[in-house]
């Protein structure tokens, strides 16, 4: 004989009342006392560091308003702008040059990049400059014509490599080999299937490399690359031993006849800051540029951040405002 069927009860549901009554509840943010505190300490220390600057007479602040837009160091920092600028695209695109061979099936080609790379990491940028700011030492001329063969062209080496040629040079040369590895570990990063699927459509090789894999690589490349650009800026100070008048050397020029060490240190500083601001606030949009197609959202830009901020504290004052503006 069956048994007789059993039913369960349904569960209980919210009715409206309670959804009312639940929806009325005020919302209690939760509390983060570790983090308020660590807030509070760092706040401390802003403002001790900066009453520190303030009130401090050895910095000089008149001293440094007087020279920060000299003409004398404003004509330095614009060598400076262009010793980077110079270092940066012709290391870049011998970099280019130097990681797609490192990466070709010819092991004349790749083995010429490899020892390329290893020597110009190997070797002080400092040393590198100096032996361009030398060369006439080894070679008085400097002749273009066959290899091995007649010259046709021949210049006075002290004529042809002056400081600022030299400095590009030793600069370029060096960051080239950097840039090398910083492209070529692009370029690995891409996936190997997309290079297979564009050869199989049958595009050429340049145009695989220039449409499909160096798109896709500058997501990888462009943080250290921005890195290295930052570094190339503050690296030009090195071409002082070559007497070039670059914001670090006029800079020493001018304390060494003042005596004010440390304000003129302090305008070398900031314009530092200035332009390495200037220099990340690109290399945010160049990468969010990039970014296109690898994130569902872009990151916001810093107006974009700005408004949303600006919105929520404007919702958030207008929540604990009295409705209706009565009481």
């Amino acid at each position: 004989m069956r048994a007789p069927a059993t039913t369960e009860a349904a569960p209980p549901t919210d009715s409206g009342d309670d959804l009312a009554d639940l929806a009325g509840l005020p919302v209690r943010p939760a509390l983060h006392p570790l983090r308020w505190a660590a807030g509070a300490v760092v706040a401390v220390l802003v403002a001790m560091f900066l009453n520190m600057l303030i009130t401090n007479p050895a910095w000089k602040w008149g001293v440094v308003a007087e020279y920060m837009f000299a003409e004398s160091i404003i004509n330095a920092l614009w060598l400076t702008v262009r010793l980077t600028l110079y270092g940066t695209v012709i290391g870049f695109a011998l970099g280019v040059v130097l990681a797609l061979m490192r990466l070709s099936q010819s092991p004349l080609l790749a083995g010429a990049a490899w020892v390329y790379v290893w020597a110009f990491r190997s070797i002080p940028l400092i040393v590198q400059l100096l032996f361009w700011y030398n060369l006439a030492i080894l070679y008085d001329r400097l002749s273009f014509g066959i290899p091995f063969g007649p010259a046709f062209v021949s210049y006075p080496t002290m004529e042809l490599i002056s400081p600022m040629t030299a400095a590009v040079l030793g600069l370029a040369l060096h960051q080239a080999a950097y840039a090398a590895e910083i492209v070529r570990s692009g370029v690995l990063s891409v996936d190997q299937g997309q290079r297979e699927a564009a050869a199989a459509l049958g595009l050429p090789w340049w145009r695989q490399v220039r449409r499909i894999v160096l798109p896709q690589a500058m997501r990888t490349i462009m943080p250290t690359a921005g890195n290295e650009v930052i570094g190339l800026f503050k690296g030009t100070s090195v071409v002082y031993v070559m007497a070039l008048g670059e914001l670090f050397y006029r800079v020493q020029v001018i304390y060494n006849r003042t005596g004010d060490v440390v304000p003129m240190l302090m305008v070398a500083t900031l314009w530092y800051i200035i332009l390495t601001t200037l220099l990340s606030v690109v290399q945010f949009y160049v990468e969010r540029h990039y970014s296109k197609g690898a994130v569902r959202v872009l990151p916001p830009t810093p107006l974009q951040r700005l408004r949303s901020t600006a919105g929520t504290v404007l919702s958030r004052a207008q929540r604990r405002s009295p409705r209706g503006g009565t009481t």
